[in-house]
């Protein structure tokens, strides 16, 4: 049975912290949904009724565009985690998220809660509406061999200007719906 609570327990917090993978989804008034799974590292707690995570450069900027759009209930983004393992249980986290860049007044605060990994294109905060747990009995067992390293392999390889370049090219969703790009490759770890 599903449970709803005003903001995260010391319960929610320690399954967040356990788990390798997240999945963020976003939509517009119009167009596509969007639903992304997130791993590393990248997730932070930064109170209870807010959470921030660590966005790398990937094949597009969805949710970036999607929480900026223009629309009548703008910014609305749904956080979720599932255990793999016992006891099962589902967490999602319902809320209002903004994109905050390396150029923002805010960024170096917020980025001192992460270590920044090459591609860091972003943080996300997410302003926390209601979290929701259900049980999770539907979801399989399944255990992480390791992280891939593929992602953050490509951004360090790449040169700065040309991961700029790359990225300012980009500043439409696939829906057409503008993102604003970073103005600085982070170079990381």
């Amino acid at each position: 049975m599903a449970e709803f609570f005003d903001a995260l327990e010391d319960k929610h917090i320690a399954l967040i912290e356990q788990q390798p993978i997240f999945f963020v989804a976003t939509a517009a008034d119009e167009g596509r949904i969007n639903l992304s799974p997130k791993g590393y590292d990248a997730f932070r707690v930064l109170g209870p009724t807010r959470v921030a995570y660590l966005d790398l450069g990937g094949s597009g900027n969805e949710t970036h565009a999607h929480v900026m759009a223009e629309q009548k209930d703008a910014g609305r983004i749904t956080i979720m985690f599932c255990k793999f393992d016992q006891p099962a249980l589902i967490l999602r986290i319902y809320g209002k998220g903004r994109p905050v860049l390396p150029q923002d007044d805010e960024w170096e605060d917020l980025a001192q809660h992460f270590t920044l990994m090459p591609g860091t294109r972003q943080i996300f905060v997410i302003d926390i509406d209601t979290i929701q747990t259900s049980c999770g009995w539907g979801v399989p067992f399944m255990s992480l061999d390791g992280e891939r390293e593929t992602l953050k392999k490509a951004h360090r390889q790449i040169e700065p200007a040309a991961w700029e370049a790359k990225t300012a090219k980009r500043n439409t969703s696939i829906d057409g719906l503008p993102t604003r790009t970073s103005d600085r490759y982070i170079a990381g770890e």
